[in-house]
């Protein structure tokens, strides 16, 4: 098969997925010489916005859409947030490049506090994420953690529009938004591990595609490949979904991987934390033994408590 005319790229149509959709557009058309065209795909995610993802389904949700239409052949390929990823991918589809990555810390953006050491007793925080909720609340059991939808722009003028006193976002969507000057501290790893592969992007494409897998083969980083890797694997393990407060950040240390793995209670306790380094050919094994770890300290616990009560309210 020859190399296409175009190349073309499904996208979610947000303000955020039109940006990493171009940049990927902008760098593949430099490497190879051949034009792209972005295909805006309309998915369930971004259909359903006054319900907490957690209880409609989770991060397939941006995904499966955008998938179906690589499958069916009506586009070459696929940008997505490496964090919105389920752990197993459709059959048929495979990671064919993993760009260098975004910082992949999270961001407080305050009303009017210097911080979060500086927000008043009962401080209203917004967050869709259930793994940002239970930290928060680890380290600031009176804070009030609300739930907030909607993208990078939405969410910072809820700080207004929904009178709160701070929002968390990630660094990655606000500095590829230029929206860099509203953050108001960058929330250390050490208080707020990221979700895992956050900050990294997921260029998606078919398996038996070798003309597109080589074209988009010029976008990958090894290194970023790695770390998103053992960070996937410690998630997929861990049965991580939004429906789970789970957390993973790996870093390059003396030419090995060392990885921090996190997962806690909707309430931020008990909240376990754990970390190991291993060899970056063995980024698969590392998060999965990590993860074994983190389940026999009392993370099984943890889990099964979490579903329970899920499936109870569902």
């Amino acid at each position: 098969m020859a190399a296409p005319g175009v190349i073309r790229i499904g996208t979610r149509g947000s303000a955020l997925a039109l940006w990493q959709a171009r940049h990927v557009a902008g760098l593949l058309t430099q490497n190879t010489g051949i034009p792209c065209e972005l295909v805006t795909i309309k998915t369930r995610g971004d259909k359903i916005l006054d319900v907490a993802l957690a209880k409609v389904g989770g991060k397939g949700l941006f995904v499966k859409e955008i998938e179906q239409a690589l499958i069916d052949g009506r586009v070459d390929v696929a940008v997505h947030p490496m964090k919105d990823m389920p752990g197993e991918l459709m059959p048929g589809l495979a990671i064919g490049a993993v760009p260098p990555r975004e910082d992949p810390s999270d961001v407080l953006v305050c009303r009017e506090a210097s911080g979060l050491a500086d927000l008043p007793r009962g401080a209203r925080v917004g967050t869709s994420s259930l793994r940002r909720k239970a930290q928060l609340l680890a380290l600031r059991p009176d804070l009030c953690v609300e739930e907030i939808r909607g993208n990078v722009e939405t969410r910072i003028n809820k700080l207004s529009t929904e009178n709160l006193d701070a929002v968390v976002l990630a660094a990655a969507g606000m500095r590829r938004m230029g929206l860099w000057d509203k953050a108001t501290e960058v929330l250390d790893p050490e208080v707020m591990l990221p979700a895992a592969a956050q900050g990294a992007l997921a260029i998606e494409i078919r398996e038996n595609d070798p003309d597109i897998a080589s074209l988009v083969r010029t976008l990958e980083d090894p290194a970023a490949r790695a770390l998103v890797t053992a960070e996937r694997s410690f998630l997929l393990r861990m049965e991580g979904s939004c429906q789970i407060p789970v957390a993973a950040m790996a870093r390059r240390e003396n030419g090995r991987l060392a990885l921090t793995g996190m997962v806690a209670d909707l309430s931020g306790e008990p909240l376990l934390k754990d970390s190991a380094a291993a060899p970056v050919d063995q980024a698969l094994e590392l998060g999965a033994d990590l993860a074994d770890k983190l389940l026999a300290r009392g993370g099984r616990e943890i889990l099964d408590k979490i579903l329970r009560e899920a499936g109870e309210q569902g």
